[in-house]
């Protein structure tokens, strides 16, 4: 495997069209399949579908965007490295949603302040993949919900409890009470994969959707689609409510019978590194009212 190969094989993930990625790359179209056809060999796996008219990625090529990009990132920041003669330090850091993203800038600034030579990078990951790359070495730490005892392997450090809420358009008729409890809630319900979400969410998810008629259940692939969703006026959702990163434009009020979700950092069980120590020490520092550290 070689940078070659990746490169030729991110131009064409993200044009899905080999003519485009060929261009873009400045190789001739042979050459492009080439390469990926030498990558698929030594992978062992398809990582496109063709066909006359379209390209499109097949399910382990998904699952190898990350690694490919995690790779070309490594071999960029090593030549950087070596060219300045510079020691940067990576700290890759791994979130599920928009909103998780969002809780990352205020953190992020006085971390390099402390540490300037130290380079974060964040990954946008679905949630079954995101902490096995915890577990790999890929990533350094993933924000995200508490999940069962025994389910990973990784330590987890909680920082904040977040009450659920249900999330809507301001003429949504739900939107007019100050908080709920779940037999108020009506309506249409926009919900997540189960895929995309943690199992706690989802539960709370389930249990709504269980009770309604299909014309009234909305499903799409991501929380970032589900608020979509919810904001073009197709129903109500519930999610934890972590007030300094709410989507402007949508109601939250509080389902107050509704157990409260324990958000946190996920990171190795070795977590003495300075980096993380900081960082965690970081973040209870930025949210000081919801910290349970």
């Amino acid at each position: 495997m070689n940078t070659v190969q990746l490169e030729c094989f991110m131009a064409v993930a993200e044009h899905l069209n080999f003519s485009k990625a060929s261009q873009v790359l400045k190789l001739t179209q042979p050459a492009v399949s080439h390469q990926i056809q030498t990558l698929e060999e030594e992978l062992e796996v398809k990582l496109f579908v063709r066909t006359s008219r379209s390209v499109s990625l097949t399910q382990e090529g998904m699952l190898f965007l990350a690694d490919a990009q995690l790779i070309l990132r490594t071999a960029l920041s090593a030549k950087e490295r070596l060219g300045r003669q510079v020691r940067m330090a990576p700290f890759e850091l791994g979130c599920h949603n928009h909103m998780e993203v969002n809780l990352l800038p205020p953190v992020l600034k006085p971390l390099v302040e402390a540490f300037p030579l130290l380079r974060p990078s964040i990954h946008l990951i679905p949630f079954p993949s995101l902490l096995n790359q915890v577990e790999n070495n890929q990533i350094h730490v993933a924000l995200g919900v508490e999940e069962a005892p025994g389910k990973t392997s990784l330590f987890f450090k909680p920082l904040f409890s977040a009450s659920v809420a249900c999330i809507c358009v301001p003429d949504h008729p739900l939107a007019r009470f100050e908080s709920l409890v779940q037999n108020q809630l009506a309506g249409s319900f926009v919900a997540c994969s189960p895929r995309q979400i943690a199992d706690s969410i989802f539960t709370l998810q389930n249990q709504i959707l269980t009770r309604l008629p299909p014309e009234q259940r909305f499903f799409t692939e991501t929380i970032d689609s589900v608020l979509a969703l919810v904001k073009a006026g197709l129903g109500y959702t519930l999610y934890p409510d972590i007030p300094q990163v709410r989507e402007p434009g949508l109601c939250y009020i509080s389902v107050t019978d509704l157990p409260k979700i324990t958000f946190g950092v996920y990171c190795p069980q070795d977590h003495s590194h300075p980096v993380l120590k900081r960082f965690l020490s970081l973040f209870a520092q930025c949210f000081p009212g919801e910290s349970t550290i």
